[in-house]
Formats: structure tokens, sequence, C-alpha cells
């Protein structure tokens, strides 16, 4: 069937959006990928970036649902969130995406395929061990994969490669452990990773004096002084 599928190369716009950039939450199940991103997300919102989320298991739900855990779904699973990911960012948002991606081969593969765009891309790992995930899981679900009740479960029966470079890491077991403290910690930490110059955001609102849209970088507006 697939030898019948031609992909169109579309026209692209020439318009500079510019501001967009992908922030790639990974890590183990529980680790606080989401929790992290939920409350960033707003940060960056309120210093006047568009931001969408893209969830692992939302995204599960809809984009990717009928995907199961073998490697070959959760690749193609990353790859998509990936792919709307690289779209949303070359339209000036920021796209934060939070899903195990256990794999650094895919993560790898959806960074080059961002940078290839054009787009910047921000991995943030929440590091987190086996041990704290397990005594911390009110959903027990750890418990269970370790004793062989649960399959293909990401760090247990199947395996994570954790990130050697990311730009940002958060020891979610190790750093402040009250969700306030942590946040604010994340928060934080991304406020001190220095987002390209080269990238700018569009301001809403024209200058009085001289009626034209102004630019600024996200450095300027990720990093404020």
């Amino acid at each position: 069937m697939s030898q019948h599928i031609y992909a169109h190369e579309h026209p692209e716009s020439e318009t500079d959006r510019g501001g967009g950039f992908t922030l790639w939450f990974t890590g183990l199940s529980g680790s606080g990928k989401t929790t992290i991103a939920h409350h960033v997300g707003p940060e960056m919102d309120r210093r006047g970036l568009v931001v969408e989320y893209l969830d692992g298991d939302t995204v599960r739900t809809h984009l990717s649902k009928g995907l199961g855990f073998s490697k070959e779904d959760r690749d193609t699973n990353i790859r998509r969130i990936g792919y709307v990911a690289r779209l949303l960012a070359r339209n000036g948002t920021v796209a934060i995406g939070a899903a195990i991606s256990p794999y650094a081969e895919i993560r790898d593969e959806v960074r080059k395929l961002a940078e290839q765009d054009g787009v910047p891309f921000v991995e943030v790992y929440a590091e987190a061990s086996i041990e704290s995930l397990t005594a911390r899981d009110v959903k027990g679900l750890y418990k269970k994969a370790i004793a062989g009740e649960i399959a293909h479960f990401t760090g247990v029966s199947d395996p994570y490669e954790p990130p050697t470079a990311a730009e940002v890491v958060v020891k979610t077991d190790k750093e402040p452990v009250a969700e306030r403290d942590l946040i604010a910690f994340a928060r934080e930490r991304l406020a001190d990773y220095k987002v390209p110059k080269k990238v700018y955001i569009v301001d809403r609102i024209p200058t009085t004096a001289t009626g034209k849209i102004q630019r600024r970088s996200v450095a300027e507006t990720f990093n404020p002084k």
C-alpha cells in the first residue's frame, strides 16, 4: 500500500513569524516531565511567547491512537510528536513536547530535523531513579512492572536511553522534592538556558513612534535582564 503514497513538497511561507522553538521533555514515567512543562509553559506565555503542549499520553489518544508499545510504535509516536512540534515552531510557537521518548536515536532524529528547519531544539531531561519513582508511584505501576504484571514498561522491561548532552537536566529525585520548589527550580534552570539570539519573536503591538511592529530576540524575551 505504501508504494502508492507520494509525499508532496508544498510551498513554504516566506513570512518570518519568528519566536518558535521546541522544548522537549524526556524522562521515565512519573519523573515530572508534564508537571514541570505545565508550569514552565505559562511562564513563557507571560513573557509574550505563544505556547502549545504535545503530551505523550494525550497524543496517543488522538494522533497516535491505535499504536502499541513496541519499539516501532514508540518510534512512530515520537516522530509524529516531533513533526507537529516542528510545524508549530516554524510558525512562531513554542512547542512543548512531554513524552518518555526512550530511544536516543529517535530523539536525535527529531532534533536534527528541527534544526534543519532552523528550529532551535532544547532538550530537558527529567532525571529520576527507578527506586525513587517506585517509592512515589501512587498507582503502583512500577511495582506491577517489576513483578512482571505489566509488559513493555520503560525502565523496567523496556529500555530507556538517557540523554548524554541535554541542554537542561532536572534531577527530580535529588533536587527540591516539594512541587512548588521543583517548579521554581525548573523555571530558574530553564531561564539560564540561552536561546539563540538569531531567533526572533514579533511584538504584537506596533510602536507609537513609527507605527512599525518591532522585533526582539527570543533570548531577550526568554532571558530578560
